[in-house]
């Protein structure tokens, strides 16, 4: 079966890829502009994207929305740290929380997927905390900050084969994977 994933990320597309591998799913990039919509839950975002898409490119179109909040912060920048990332980058985020005792933070993805003209949404959660400095050359994104719960090395350092067991992508797109085989919508 093959999926088409809404993205301009590399990175994400690859990892994605190998995520749904060992279900049996093929990813391919769909050269589309992904409408976001002002929200506070990724959920949310990533339903109205893949409606927004999948009335456009039909079925087998999905979409993926991550947030990443931190305690301290107040839950920022939540649903918005693409932008966060993109404008003020790693420095910025270990900026903001120079002297903070508590770097607790969770980051949260929602895949949503448009079959037979319904989008079905499945999320996935890895808690852990904010690194003082940015460690580790894999990944990319936030994962040279994130330490997930139970761990002592950031996404960046853990490397892909464990990152793509344990991450918030991992856990929405697996659980997509695990939906797809189950309801054997294989083309």
């Amino acid at each position: 079966m093959k999926i088409r994933l809404a993205t301009n990320n590399p990175h994400k597309l690859a990892e994605v890829s190998q995520i749904l591998a060992p279900f049996g799913v093929e990813v391919e990039r769909l050269d589309a502009e992904k409408v976001e919509i002002q929200h506070d839950d990724v959920e949310a975002v990533a339903r109205r994207a893949a409606e927004l898409l999948c009335s456009r490119y039909g079925d087998y179109v999905a979409v993926e929305d991550t947030g990443l909040y931190i305690e301290a912060l107040g839950g920022f920048p939540g649903p918005y740290a693409e932008y966060v990332y993109r404008t003020i980058g790693l420095g910025g985020v270990l900026k903001l929380l120079k002297g903070v005792a508590n770097r607790r933070a969770l980051f949260k993805c929602a895949v949503a997927i448009c079959i037979g003209g319904r989008v079905e949404v499945f999320t996935g959660e890895a808690r852990g905390y904010i690194a003082n400095e940015p460690r580790g050359r894999g990944g990319f994104g936030y994962d040279p900050i994130f330490i997930p719960d139970g761990m002592s090395q950031t996404f960046a350092e853990l490397g892909e084969e464990v990152k793509n067991k344990i991450s918030h992508r991992a856990r929405a797109f697996s659980a997509l994977g695990a939906w797809l085989t189950k309801k054997n919508l294989f083309k």
